[in-house]
């Protein structure tokens, strides 16, 4: 017949001569020697991997197990045949053909805009918070640092070395109950909004941090991220302009100030001391405020009076509550500590830790948005997105160590949702690896390089190093 292949007598009329016209092969049709029914459907399954369908490019940016070329041969054909016999064209949604083939140059998906279609898939499908996993990531946590304790209480009457190997480790179990709380802050770790909240509380009481403050300066730093004029993270780096403005020992400063090797001092500040100091200082100014104000305010209720104090150490009146329960519950714990072990074993094993713990937790924290060339716009232009894929690096850290910082390592993730809880960071990132190949990788051992990067180039809305503002000044 012409050339076509022959069709079975066994089928209607209607259907053979409806099968003689057809541009490709049908399933019950024989195939031409020499050709193979998967090239003749080529047009009916799209083009190949490399060019852009009709998702606009989406689809080499789907999980493979989703992608559209892994629709069944028979509904694709099902949908040509009713367009021949019916004279109709269905909507590019119902066929789910992809477009004609462009220029290769043009079919090259752009994985920041391919992120923000799937972004909303992406969180759906993570988002899976569960209470026991976050009740044994919490054991895993406080059963440890107990042990660690009383190890160091028994190895202190044989080896000063023993202790402080011991002491090491303690901090980095410290490190992860701060990783924790701050997951809990986020509402992540648990179902529960009580689990979360009650050992938030309860880690932060560990670590030394009033955990609501924290997650409130926290959550400033997620909704801005990216944007430096809003948030200069714990670093406060300042724009290339400034640091060119001031005097050298300025300069001098600025930079021994940002020095990794003064991170154990900065991490005891940070945790122990400025929690203790903040706190202090602003009750102590609500008791003068109190004292001088106490006619003006008769009859009025004590909470709105403590309300109406305006301080810079906190912001609001259920801020004061928590820090002063962190601090009514921690100071006396340390105490029974200190009497229990002895005040120089308190000191050497628990104040020490969480010096390092917290230290590590700075760096941490710090090279995961300042590394060379990181993406740091201004007030105008800025873009969430943007800012997480670009802004925020991905830490590769050896696996007992991703086992101790919960995963955080993965911060790309964190930044596109902070409802991801940690132990889904791995398999969301896995899943949609081809997403975030624009995301800088960081190994352990570029760390202290990364923490170079200190000065924010507002001409180029990047994160660049002393070194290379210096180049930029020389003559080519």
């Amino acid at each position: 017949m012409n050339g076509l292949a022959t069709v079975p007598a066994r089928l209607p009329l209607r259907r053979r001569l409806r099968a003689q016209v057809m541009p490709f092969p049908l399933p019950w049709l024989p195939v031409p020697a020499g050709k193979s029914r998967a090239a003749d459907s080529v047009s009916l399954r799209g083009p190949s991997p490399s060019r852009t369908c009709a998702d606009n490019g989406s689809r080499d940016l789907l999980p493979q197990n989703r992608r559209a070329d892994a629709l069944p041969l028979a509904r694709l054909h099902h949908a040509r045949r009713f367009e021949l016999a019916e004279g109709v064209r269905l909507k590019p949604s119902r066929r789910r053909a992809c477009r004609s083939p462009e220029p290769a140059a043009a079919a090259i998906p752009d994985p920041l805009a391919g992120l923000k279609r799937v972004k909303r898939q992406l969180i759906e499908r993570h988002v899976r918070p569960d209470d026991l996993r976050g009740l044994l990531a919490v054991a895993l946590t406080l059963v440890p640092i107990g042990l660690l304790g009383y190890a160091a209480c028994l190895a202190s009457t044989l080896s000063y070395g023993l202790t402080a190997a011991i002491t090491l480790l303690a901090s980095l179990f410290l490190l992860r109950a701060f990783v924790l709380m701050h997951e809990c802050g986020h509402g992540s770790l648990f179902r529960s909004g009580r689990l979360n909240r009650g050992f938030g509380f309860a880690l932060g009481v560990l670590t030394g941090m009033p955990q609501y403050v924290w997650s409130q300066h926290h959550q400033f730093h997620h909704a801005h991220n990216g944007n430096w004029d809003r948030y200069r993270g714990p670093l406060n780096i300042v724009p290339v302009s400034e640091y060119a403005a001031m005097s050298a020992v300025q300069q001098r400063r600025y930079r021994s100030a940002r020095s990794i090797w003064l991170a154990p001092l900065a991490g005891f500040m940070y945790v122990l001391l400025n929690p203790r100091r903040t706190w202090l200082t602003g009750s102590a100014g609500l008791l003068r405020y109190l004292w001088s104000n106490r006619r003006l305010q008769t009859g009025m209720p004590f909470g709105e009076r403590i309300a109406a104090f305006r301080t810079p150490c906190w912001s609001s009146l259920q801020e004061f509550r928590h820090m002063s329960w962190n601090n009514a519950v921690a100071l006396p714990l340390w105490g029974v500590a200190a009497w229990l072990m002895g005040p120089w074993l308190f000191i050497g094993f628990y104040i020490v830790a969480s010096a390092l713990a917290g230290g590590a937790g700075l760096v941490l924290f710090s090279v995961q948005h300042n590394f060379e060339q990181s993406h740091a716009s201004g007030n105008e232009g800025w873009d969430y997105t943007r800012g997480a894929i670009e802004g925020t690096s991905f830490l590769c850290l050896p696996a007992w160590l991703n086992w101790i910082t919960v995963n955080i390592g993965y911060h790309h993730i964190h930044h596109l949702s902070a409802r991801i809880p940690s132990y889904c960071l791995v398999d969301c990132h896995e899943e949609y690896a081809s997403l975030f190949s624009g995301v800088t990788r960081i190994r352990l051992a570029q760390v202290p390089a990364a923490l170079k990067c200190i000065l924010w180039d507002t001409a180029s809305q990047r994160i660049v190093s002393v070194a290379d503002y210096q180049a930029g000044l020389r003559p080519a």
